[in-house]
């Protein structure tokens, strides 16, 4: 199991030493107010913008990274952008981000999607992406493996806290999305009620991973909306804070 306290996940896989990764919780060491417990690092939730702003500030803080994260504005697309540590004027519309340059951070945030952080075996080059179901169905997993200009079977997949299937009912549009693609996909998905599934979307995203040459896959078995630690759309809704799962690589 990975290392978990109350303020942050470390993932268990067997990265290079270079490679760094956590995950934050609600209840670390920040300064928002109810219902978005201390650490919410999201700023369209209705968070005081205060709040957030130093709650991003000690986030680096506390956990001694490199450089600032660079946050991305994320939109349930496919766009992959390259980063270096160096923020720009706006964070790019992207879903996903790679780098090849020690000290980038690269974020992602969630509040029941699916992050998925990626590293080549030599600890070469680094990627996180944010995997909703819609993103996931277009090909977000897909467009950062071949963005990351890595042979897949040299890559690593971590899979970050998700919704869990016992609390993820999706329509048809949403089971469709994925098993018109591939027949197996069928195989992630429960009927409940008519017209109705329960959704496994860390194994969608396995079979997506697998099917893209990547066999060395770690992570999952939490439940965002079951478990309070974390931020959930489901159970707050639009008042729902967000969590950031960060990948770095050390400096040389």
């Amino acid at each position: 199991m990975p290392a978990m306290t109350d303020a942050w996940l470390f993932p268990d896989w067997p990265a290079p030493r270079q490679v760094h990764a956590a995950v934050t919780t609600r209840d670390g060491p920040g300064v928002s107010d109810p219902p978005f417990g201390r650490f919410n690092l999201g700023r369209n939730s209705g968070d005081r913008p205060d709040a957030v702003s130093s709650n991003r500030d000690v986030l680096q803080q506390a956990l001694g990274l490199p450089a600032a994260p660079r946050w991305l504005q994320q939109v349930h697309g496919t766009t992959v952008a390259e980063l270096g540590p160096l923020p720009s004027a706006e964070p790019p519309q992207a879903d996903a981000a790679v780098s090849r340059i020690p000290g980038t951070v690269l974020s992602i945030l969630t509040a029941d999607c699916l992050p998925v952080l990626f590293c080549a075996d030599d600890g070469s080059t680094i990627g996180a992406a944010h995997a909703g179901w819609r993103g996931l169905a277009a090909g977000v997993l897909e467009a950062t493996i071949e963005q990351m200009q890595v042979a897949p079977a040299r890559l690593l997949a971590w899979l970050g806290p998700c919704i869990g299937t016992a609390s993820y009912e999706v329509g048809e549009e949403v089971r469709a999305a994925f098993v018109d693609h591939e027949a197996a996909a069928s195989a992630c998905f429960v009927a409940t009620r008519p017209g109705h599934w329960h959704c496994d979307l860390a194994a969608l995203a396995r079979q997506r991973l697998a099917a893209a040459g990547i066999t060395r896959m770690h992570g999952g078995g939490f439940d965002t909306l079951a478990d309070e630690r974390f931020y959930s759309y489901r159970r707050e809704g639009a008042r729902s804070g967000r969590f950031a799962s960060l990948i770095w690589l050390a400096d040389a």
